[in-house]
Protein backbone atom coordinates (compact mmCIF):
# COMPACT_ATOMS: atom_id res chain seq x y z
CA UNK A 1 0.00 0.00 0.00
CA UNK A 2 1.27 3.65 -0.61
CA UNK A 3 -0.78 5.11 2.43
CA UNK A 4 1.10 4.34 5.62
CA UNK A 5 -0.34 2.26 8.03
CA UNK A 6 -1.93 3.98 11.35
CA UNK A 7 0.53 3.12 13.46
CA UNK A 8 3.39 6.13 13.55
CA UNK A 9 7.26 5.66 13.22
CA UNK A 10 8.12 7.11 16.18
CA UNK A 11 10.72 5.98 18.43
CA UNK A 12 9.52 5.68 22.23
CA UNK A 13 11.59 6.53 25.09
CA UNK A 14 12.03 3.27 27.64
CA UNK A 15 10.51 3.50 30.78
CA UNK A 16 14.08 3.84 32.57
CA UNK A 17 15.34 6.34 30.80
CA UNK A 18 15.10 10.58 32.07
CA UNK A 19 14.21 14.01 30.95
CA UNK A 20 18.03 15.65 30.48
CA UNK A 21 20.84 15.28 27.65
CA UNK A 22 21.01 11.72 27.81
CA UNK A 23 17.81 11.32 27.22
CA UNK A 24 17.86 13.80 24.45
CA UNK A 25 20.57 12.29 22.97
CA UNK A 26 18.92 8.61 22.65
CA UNK A 27 15.72 10.56 20.91
CA UNK A 28 18.15 12.41 18.86
CA UNK A 29 20.28 9.30 17.73
CA UNK A 30 17.02 6.64 17.11
CA UNK A 31 15.36 9.53 15.24
CA UNK A 32 18.49 9.53 13.40
CA UNK A 33 18.06 6.10 12.25
CA UNK A 34 14.36 6.21 11.81
CA UNK A 35 14.65 9.01 9.13
CA UNK A 36 17.24 6.87 7.00
CA UNK A 37 14.10 4.71 6.23
CA UNK A 38 12.89 6.03 2.89
CA UNK A 39 9.09 6.96 2.78
CA UNK A 40 6.89 5.87 0.65
CA UNK A 41 6.74 8.21 -2.76
CA UNK A 42 4.11 7.69 -5.43
CA UNK A 43 5.62 8.65 -8.93
CA UNK A 44 4.31 7.63 -12.43
CA UNK A 45 6.52 9.27 -14.66
CA UNK A 46 10.31 9.59 -13.67
CA UNK A 47 12.99 12.50 -13.88
CA UNK A 48 13.85 10.79 -17.12
CA UNK A 49 10.55 11.07 -18.25
CA UNK A 50 10.15 7.11 -18.49
CA UNK A 51 6.67 6.16 -17.05
CA UNK A 52 6.52 3.44 -14.63
CA UNK A 53 3.53 1.11 -13.47
CA UNK A 54 1.78 1.52 -10.38
CA UNK A 55 -0.94 -0.61 -8.99
CA UNK A 56 -3.07 1.75 -6.72
CA UNK A 57 -2.86 4.79 -8.82
CA UNK A 58 -2.26 4.12 -12.71
CA UNK A 59 -6.49 3.86 -13.03
CA UNK A 60 -6.89 7.40 -12.24
CA UNK A 61 -4.88 8.20 -15.48
CA UNK A 62 -5.62 5.30 -17.55
CA UNK A 63 -7.94 6.93 -19.96
CA UNK A 64 -5.35 10.19 -20.52
CA UNK A 65 -5.21 10.92 -24.36
CA UNK A 66 -1.92 13.31 -26.06
CA UNK A 67 -3.78 15.63 -26.32
CA UNK A 68 -4.59 15.73 -22.28
CA UNK A 69 -0.61 15.27 -22.11
CA UNK A 70 -0.30 18.18 -24.46
CA UNK A 71 -2.45 20.45 -22.17
CA UNK A 72 -0.76 19.27 -19.24
CA UNK A 73 2.62 20.53 -20.65
CA UNK A 74 1.28 23.75 -21.97
CA UNK A 75 -0.04 24.66 -18.59
CA UNK A 76 3.22 24.32 -16.73
CA UNK A 77 5.05 26.29 -19.62
CA UNK A 78 2.76 28.98 -19.63
CA UNK A 79 2.65 29.42 -15.88
CA UNK A 80 6.12 29.33 -16.01
CA UNK A 81 6.29 32.03 -18.96
CA UNK A 82 3.94 34.27 -16.45
CA UNK A 83 5.61 33.35 -13.13
CA UNK A 84 8.78 34.73 -14.57
CA UNK A 85 7.27 38.05 -16.13
CA UNK A 86 5.72 38.89 -12.71
CA UNK A 87 9.30 38.28 -10.97
CA UNK A 88 10.73 40.54 -14.33
CA UNK A 89 8.06 43.48 -13.66
CA UNK A 90 9.02 43.03 -9.53
CA UNK A 91 12.61 43.95 -10.42
CA UNK A 92 11.10 46.59 -12.14
CA UNK A 93 9.13 48.04 -9.92
CA UNK A 94 5.98 47.30 -10.99
CA UNK A 95 4.71 45.06 -8.59
CA UNK A 96 5.74 45.67 -4.61
CA UNK A 97 5.99 41.79 -4.27
CA UNK A 98 5.81 38.40 -5.99
CA UNK A 99 5.89 34.79 -4.57
CA UNK A 100 7.43 32.65 -7.56
CA UNK A 101 6.00 29.31 -8.25
CA UNK A 102 9.86 28.38 -10.22
CA UNK A 103 9.86 24.47 -9.50
CA UNK A 104 6.98 23.85 -8.33
CA UNK A 105 4.43 23.37 -11.47
CA UNK A 106 3.45 19.95 -11.37
CA UNK A 107 2.39 20.19 -8.27
CA UNK A 108 -0.08 23.19 -9.41
CA UNK A 109 -1.18 22.13 -12.56
CA UNK A 110 -1.62 18.47 -11.53
CA UNK A 111 -3.79 19.17 -8.92
CA UNK A 112 -5.43 21.99 -10.69
CA UNK A 113 -6.74 19.58 -12.98
CA UNK A 114 -7.70 17.33 -11.23
CA UNK A 115 -10.66 19.12 -9.65
CA UNK A 116 -14.09 19.55 -11.26
CA UNK A 117 -15.52 22.85 -11.54
CA UNK A 118 -17.91 22.62 -8.61
CA UNK A 119 -14.74 21.66 -6.36
CA UNK A 120 -13.55 24.85 -4.35
CA UNK A 121 -10.29 25.70 -3.82
CA UNK A 122 -8.62 27.19 -0.90
CA UNK A 123 -4.87 28.83 -1.91
CA UNK A 124 -2.39 30.65 -0.18
CA UNK A 125 -0.52 32.97 -2.07
CA UNK A 126 1.81 31.37 -4.24
CA UNK A 127 -0.89 29.00 -6.64
CA UNK A 128 -0.83 30.63 -9.83
CA UNK A 129 -0.89 27.46 -11.74
CA UNK A 130 -4.07 26.43 -9.90
CA UNK A 131 -5.39 29.77 -10.61
CA UNK A 132 -4.73 29.39 -14.45
CA UNK A 133 -6.23 25.87 -14.07
CA UNK A 134 -9.53 27.60 -12.85
CA UNK A 135 -9.22 30.18 -15.36
CA UNK A 136 -8.33 33.06 -12.83
CA UNK A 137 -6.71 36.22 -15.51
CA UNK A 138 -2.86 36.21 -14.19
CA UNK A 139 -3.71 40.07 -14.69
CA UNK A 140 -5.56 40.06 -11.53
CA UNK A 141 -2.93 38.32 -9.79
CA UNK A 142 -0.87 40.87 -10.51
CA UNK A 143 -3.28 43.30 -9.83
CA UNK A 144 -3.32 42.09 -6.38
CA UNK A 145 0.90 42.40 -5.70
CA UNK A 146 0.92 45.84 -7.49
CA UNK A 147 -1.64 47.21 -4.89
CA UNK A 148 -4.80 48.07 -6.95
CA UNK A 149 -6.68 45.39 -6.08
CA UNK A 150 -7.39 42.85 -3.12
CA UNK A 151 -7.65 40.01 -5.36
CA UNK A 152 -9.48 40.97 -8.71
CA UNK A 153 -11.83 38.20 -8.80
CA UNK A 154 -14.88 36.96 -7.65
CA UNK A 155 -14.48 33.77 -6.17
CA UNK A 156 -17.47 32.01 -6.40
CA UNK A 157 -17.54 32.39 -10.18
CA UNK A 158 -14.69 30.35 -10.01
CA UNK A 159 -14.88 28.46 -6.98
CA UNK A 160 -11.45 29.72 -6.29
CA UNK A 161 -11.14 32.05 -3.13
CA UNK A 162 -8.56 34.85 -2.82
CA UNK A 163 -5.08 34.12 -2.31
CA UNK A 164 -4.32 33.86 1.84
CA UNK A 165 -1.27 35.67 3.20
CA UNK A 166 -2.12 34.73 6.63
CA UNK A 167 0.02 31.35 6.58
CA UNK A 168 -2.18 28.44 7.59
CA UNK A 169 -5.92 30.34 7.79
CA UNK A 170 -7.20 29.29 4.64
CA UNK A 171 -6.85 25.46 5.50
CA UNK A 172 -9.72 26.57 8.90
CA UNK A 173 -11.74 28.69 5.78
CA UNK A 174 -11.63 25.08 3.24
CA UNK A 175 -12.49 23.07 6.50
CA UNK A 176 -15.32 25.28 7.29
CA UNK A 177 -17.09 25.26 3.76
CA UNK A 178 -16.22 21.60 3.53
CA UNK A 179 -18.40 20.79 6.57
CA UNK A 180 -20.88 23.06 4.69
CA UNK A 181 -20.61 21.56 1.37
CA UNK A 182 -21.47 18.04 3.65
CA UNK A 183 -24.48 19.33 5.56
CA UNK A 184 -25.82 20.98 2.09
CA UNK A 185 -25.69 17.32 0.66
CA UNK A 186 -23.58 18.24 -2.20
CA UNK A 187 -21.74 16.44 -4.91
CA UNK A 188 -18.33 17.79 -4.70
CA UNK A 189 -15.20 18.46 -2.58
CA UNK A 190 -12.76 21.27 -0.91
CA UNK A 191 -8.81 21.51 -1.32
CA UNK A 192 -6.57 23.48 0.64
CA UNK A 193 -3.14 24.56 -0.44
CA UNK A 194 -0.54 24.96 2.17
CA UNK A 195 3.58 24.75 2.46
CA UNK A 196 5.94 22.89 4.31
CA UNK A 197 6.31 26.02 6.58
CA UNK A 198 2.62 26.18 7.24
CA UNK A 199 2.04 22.73 8.80
CA UNK A 200 3.84 24.21 11.86
CA UNK A 201 0.95 26.37 12.22
CA UNK A 202 -1.96 25.65 14.66
CA UNK A 203 -4.59 26.74 12.08
CA UNK A 204 -3.43 23.54 10.18
CA UNK A 205 -3.66 20.84 13.28
CA UNK A 206 -6.96 22.49 14.15
CA UNK A 207 -8.47 22.25 10.89
CA UNK A 208 -7.15 18.67 10.72
CA UNK A 209 -8.92 17.86 13.55
CA UNK A 210 -12.68 19.51 12.59
CA UNK A 211 -12.18 17.75 9.04
CA UNK A 212 -11.68 14.44 10.73
CA UNK A 213 -14.38 14.76 14.00
CA UNK A 214 -16.54 15.82 10.79
CA UNK A 215 -15.68 13.86 8.10
CA UNK A 216 -15.28 17.05 6.29
CA UNK A 217 -14.99 15.96 2.26
CA UNK A 218 -11.96 18.57 1.97
CA UNK A 219 -8.19 17.54 0.54
CA UNK A 220 -5.11 19.28 2.31
CA UNK A 221 -2.59 19.63 -0.59
CA UNK A 222 0.93 20.34 1.02
CA UNK A 223 3.31 21.54 -1.73
CA UNK A 224 6.56 20.98 0.30
CA UNK A 225 8.89 22.62 -0.92
CA UNK A 226 12.00 21.71 1.10
CA UNK A 227 12.11 25.43 2.51
CA UNK A 228 9.89 27.66 4.38
CA UNK A 229 11.52 30.75 3.95
CA UNK A 230 15.40 29.73 5.44
CA UNK A 231 13.94 27.03 7.30
CA UNK A 232 14.38 23.57 5.86
CA UNK A 233 11.51 20.48 6.21
CA UNK A 234 13.30 18.89 9.37
CA UNK A 235 12.76 21.96 11.07
CA UNK A 236 8.92 21.82 10.79
CA UNK A 237 8.47 18.10 11.38
CA UNK A 238 10.57 15.03 12.87
CA UNK A 239 8.41 13.04 10.57
CA UNK A 240 7.49 13.08 6.56
CA UNK A 241 4.30 15.35 6.71
CA UNK A 242 2.13 13.38 4.88
CA UNK A 243 2.49 10.68 8.37
CA UNK A 244 0.82 13.56 10.55
CA UNK A 245 -2.44 12.37 8.87
CA UNK A 246 -2.44 9.35 10.86
CA UNK A 247 -2.74 11.03 14.39
CA UNK A 248 -5.72 12.34 13.32
CA UNK A 249 -7.64 9.47 11.77
CA UNK A 250 -7.04 9.63 7.70
CA UNK A 251 -5.05 8.70 5.37
CA UNK A 252 -2.02 10.50 3.99
CA UNK A 253 0.27 9.96 0.48
CA UNK A 254 3.38 11.27 -0.30
CA UNK A 255 3.72 11.79 -4.21
CA UNK A 256 6.83 13.03 -6.37
CA UNK A 257 5.47 16.68 -7.25
CA UNK A 258 7.52 17.07 -9.64
CA UNK A 259 5.63 14.50 -11.42
CA UNK A 260 2.83 15.73 -13.34
CA UNK A 261 0.68 12.80 -13.90
CA UNK A 262 1.46 11.60 -10.44
CA UNK A 263 -0.02 14.40 -9.10
CA UNK A 264 -2.76 14.61 -11.09
CA UNK A 265 -3.74 10.67 -10.20
CA UNK A 266 -3.15 10.66 -6.33
CA UNK A 267 -5.51 14.35 -6.40
CA UNK A 268 -8.09 12.46 -8.27
CA UNK A 269 -8.05 9.93 -5.92
CA UNK A 270 -8.55 12.15 -2.96
CA UNK A 271 -11.09 14.39 -4.37
CA UNK A 272 -13.14 11.45 -5.15
CA UNK A 273 -12.56 9.70 -1.74
CA UNK A 274 -14.07 13.03 -0.39
CA UNK A 275 -17.06 13.20 -2.89
CA UNK A 276 -17.86 9.88 -1.93
CA UNK A 277 -18.22 10.69 2.06
CA UNK A 278 -14.86 8.87 2.82
CA UNK A 279 -13.71 11.93 4.99
CA UNK A 280 -10.43 13.98 4.31
CA UNK A 281 -6.95 13.21 3.10
CA UNK A 282 -3.75 14.69 3.48
CA UNK A 283 -1.34 15.03 0.10
CA UNK A 284 1.92 16.33 0.46
CA UNK A 285 3.76 16.98 -2.97
CA UNK A 286 7.15 16.65 -2.37
CA UNK A 287 8.76 18.98 -4.62
CA UNK A 288 11.56 22.01 -4.57
CA UNK A 289 11.11 25.78 -4.58
CA UNK A 290 14.20 26.39 -7.30
CA UNK A 291 13.58 30.25 -6.56
CA UNK A 292 13.59 32.78 -3.37
CA UNK A 293 10.60 32.37 -1.39
CA UNK A 294 9.34 35.80 -2.30
CA UNK A 295 11.40 38.74 -3.99
CA UNK A 296 12.25 40.19 -1.00
CA UNK A 297 14.27 36.91 -0.10
CA UNK A 298 18.05 35.68 -0.90
CA UNK A 299 18.02 31.92 -0.68
CA UNK A 300 21.64 32.23 -1.72
CA UNK A 301 21.90 32.71 2.26
CA UNK A 302 20.89 29.96 3.32
CA UNK A 303 21.08 27.14 0.92
CA UNK A 304 23.47 26.24 -1.74
CA UNK A 305 23.69 26.08 -5.06
CA UNK A 306 24.85 22.08 -5.14
CA UNK A 307 20.98 21.55 -3.59
CA UNK A 308 18.80 23.77 -6.41
CA UNK A 309 21.76 21.77 -9.18
CA UNK A 310 19.97 18.30 -8.06
CA UNK A 311 16.15 19.67 -8.04
CA UNK A 312 17.15 21.01 -11.26
CA UNK A 313 17.78 17.70 -13.11
CA UNK A 314 14.01 16.69 -11.66
CA UNK A 315 12.73 19.87 -13.50
CA UNK A 316 8.74 18.79 -13.77
CA UNK A 317 8.59 20.44 -17.16
CA UNK A 318 11.89 18.54 -18.81
CA UNK A 319 10.45 15.22 -17.58
CA UNK A 320 7.21 16.10 -19.19
CA UNK A 321 8.92 16.45 -22.30
CA UNK A 322 11.01 13.94 -22.72
CA UNK A 323 8.02 11.90 -22.14
CA UNK A 324 6.06 13.35 -24.81
CA UNK A 325 9.17 13.07 -27.68
CA UNK A 326 9.76 9.61 -26.63
CA UNK A 327 6.16 8.80 -27.00
CA UNK A 328 5.77 10.83 -30.27
CA UNK A 329 3.20 12.59 -28.56
CA UNK A 330 4.17 15.32 -29.64
CA UNK A 331 6.44 17.04 -32.51
CA UNK A 332 8.67 19.96 -33.24
CA UNK A 333 5.66 22.08 -34.34
CA UNK A 334 3.93 22.13 -31.36
CA UNK A 335 6.93 23.26 -28.92
CA UNK A 336 7.40 25.89 -31.43
CA UNK A 337 3.85 26.99 -31.36
CA UNK A 338 3.55 26.59 -27.79
CA UNK A 339 6.70 29.13 -27.32
CA UNK A 340 5.35 31.38 -29.58
CA UNK A 341 2.19 31.43 -27.18
CA UNK A 342 4.14 31.93 -24.32
CA UNK A 343 5.74 34.81 -25.59
CA UNK A 344 2.35 36.06 -26.54
CA UNK A 345 1.53 35.32 -22.54
CA UNK A 346 4.31 37.59 -21.49
CA UNK A 347 3.82 40.44 -23.69
CA UNK A 348 0.02 40.61 -23.21
CA UNK A 349 0.77 40.41 -18.65
CA UNK A 350 3.55 43.28 -19.10
CA UNK A 351 1.11 45.70 -21.03
CA UNK A 352 -1.74 45.00 -18.44
CA UNK A 353 0.48 45.68 -15.45
CA UNK A 354 2.25 48.93 -17.00
CA UNK A 355 -1.65 49.76 -17.84
CA UNK A 356 -2.99 49.71 -14.23
CA UNK A 357 -3.27 52.64 -12.06
CA UNK A 358 -0.54 53.11 -9.38
CA UNK A 359 -1.63 52.50 -6.33
CA UNK A 360 -2.90 54.60 -3.68
CA UNK A 361 -0.12 55.14 -0.79
CA UNK A 362 -2.44 56.72 1.85
CA UNK A 363 -5.62 53.93 1.43
CA UNK A 364 -4.39 51.91 4.12
CA UNK A 365 -4.86 54.57 6.88
CA UNK A 366 -8.47 55.24 5.48
CA UNK A 367 -9.45 51.55 6.05
CA UNK A 368 -7.50 51.68 10.01
CA UNK A 369 -10.58 52.83 11.73
CA UNK A 370 -13.79 53.84 10.89
CA UNK A 371 -13.88 56.95 12.81
CA UNK A 372 -10.41 58.06 12.39
CA UNK A 373 -7.70 57.98 15.08
CA UNK A 374 -5.33 60.49 16.17
CA UNK A 375 -2.18 58.23 15.91
CA UNK A 376 -3.14 57.37 12.08
CA UNK A 377 -3.56 60.86 11.54
CA UNK A 378 -0.24 61.42 12.70
CA UNK A 379 1.66 58.89 10.70
CA UNK A 380 -0.71 59.82 7.81
CA UNK A 381 1.00 63.13 8.36
CA UNK A 382 5.02 61.61 8.17
CA UNK A 383 4.16 59.15 5.76
CA UNK A 384 3.25 62.48 3.24
CA UNK A 385 6.22 64.24 4.44
CA UNK A 386 8.27 61.32 3.52
CA UNK A 387 6.72 61.18 0.71
CA UNK A 388 7.16 64.82 -0.29
CA UNK A 389 10.63 64.41 0.09
CA UNK A 390 11.50 63.04 -2.96
CA UNK A 391 9.32 65.34 -4.76
CA UNK A 392 11.56 68.22 -3.22
CA UNK A 393 15.08 65.78 -4.45
CA UNK A 394 13.67 65.74 -7.95
CA UNK A 395 13.25 69.02 -8.07
CA UNK A 396 16.54 69.91 -6.71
Amino acid sequence: MTVESTAARTPRRSAGSKAGTTGTKRTRTTAKKDAGTEPQLVQLLTPEGKRVKNAEYDKYVAGITPEELRGLYRDMVLTRRFDAEATSLQRQGELGLWASLLGQEAAQIGSGRATREDDYVFPTYREHGVAWCRGVDPANLLGMFRGVNNGGWDPNSNNFQLYTIVIGSQTLHATGYAMGVAKDGADSAVIAYFGDGASSQGDVAESFTFSAVYNAPVVFFCQNNQWAISEPTEKQSRVPIYQRAQGFGFPGVRVDGNDVLGVLAVTRWALERARSGEGPTLVEAFTYRMGAHTTSDDPTRYRGDEERQAWEAKDPILRLRRYLEASNHADDGFFAELETESEALGKRVREAVRAMPDPDHFAIFENAYADGHALVDEERAQFAAYQASFADEGGN
